[in-house]
């Protein structure tokens, strides 16, 4: 057996953060898997030095529009297949996909829309959900295990974020948007930060304003979700508040893995 760490972080923009220390942190704690969101950036713009790192393949989804959303995968796994989107053009062209597939599991990682700009963008939002709702389950139920982290853009329950009363009516705390994740969990997906940990106060974002970070004034928006057929397979969850650079922190599983048929994809662990 093998364990892997998989982090995922929303970078708030991947040039930004690359001048804060990026590359140091990355190469120090090493992580078998690494998902960014928000890059904010085409593989083009991305600062050559992490462009390609020794010991990983790295692979981006680019949004149409500059300087916008943008995901990447760095991994030393070699996955059998990447995919960049559901085959919905007004969701693939934001490139906030990646679907890496490494036999035992397929792994999205995904920057979710958020809602607050406008009644569009939130419409936008909800149907997005929904339509990784439908992908998702469509591959589970033909027998793949699911991996799914990324930026969800809403705080599930009140002990997710700070002031729960106060932004009850806000989006990323909407009813409407955390019914969304009781139904998503009720199709057999499991939340597993929560099943190591039940304690309030535990945040992956925080404002900028107010030194909210400082004074741990946050929402946990961001996420790894498994099928409930893989959680016997996840060691442990966390959030790692201490990672600077981002209004956001990476937050992590640790998933252990059979050698059988996948040993190839294994290199470099």
């Amino acid at each position: 057996m093998s364990t892997i760490r998989v982090l995922s972080w929303n970078v708030n923009g991947v040039r930004a953060i690359h001048r804060k220390g990026f590359k140091k942190w990355f190469l120090e704690d090493k992580p078998d898997i690494l998902c960014l969101q928000e890059t904010k950036a085409t593989k083009k713009q991305f600062p050559p030095d992490i462009r390609r790192l020794d010991g990983y393949h790295t692979y981006f989804s680019e949004a149409e529009k500059k300087g916008y959303s943008g995901v990447a995968t760095y991994t030393r796994l070699e996955p059998q297949k990447v995919e960049q989107g559901f085959g919905i053009e007004k969701f693939d062209s934001e490139g906030r996909i990646l679907i890496t597939d490494f036999g035992e599991f397929l792994l999205f990682n995904i920057y979710f829309p958020n809602g607050k700009m406008s009644e569009e963008r939130l419409r936008y939002k909800l149907a997005f959900y929904d339509s990784f709702l439908n992908y998702a389950d469509n591959l589970k139920e033909a027998g793949r295990n699911i991996v799914v982290c990324g930026d969800l853009n809403t705080a599930h329950k009140e002990i997710d974020l700070t002031r729960p009363k106060e932004n009850e009516k806000i989006s990323g705390f909407l009813p409407i948007e955390r019914e969304w994740i009781d139904r998503f969990l009720s199709h057999g997906y499991v939340d597993t930060f929560r099943e190591f940990n039940q304690d309030p106060d535990h945040y992956s974002w925080w404002s900028y304003r107010t030194r909210a970070r400082e004074r741990n004034v946050g929402w946990r928006l961001d996420y790894f979700f498994v099928n409930e057929e893989f959680m016997d397979k996840v060691e442990n969850s966390y959030i790692l508040p201490d990672v600077m650079g981002s209004d956001h922190c990476p937050v992590g599983i640790d998933i252990s893995l059979g050698d059988g048929g996948n040993s190839k994809y294994l290199q470099g662990i």
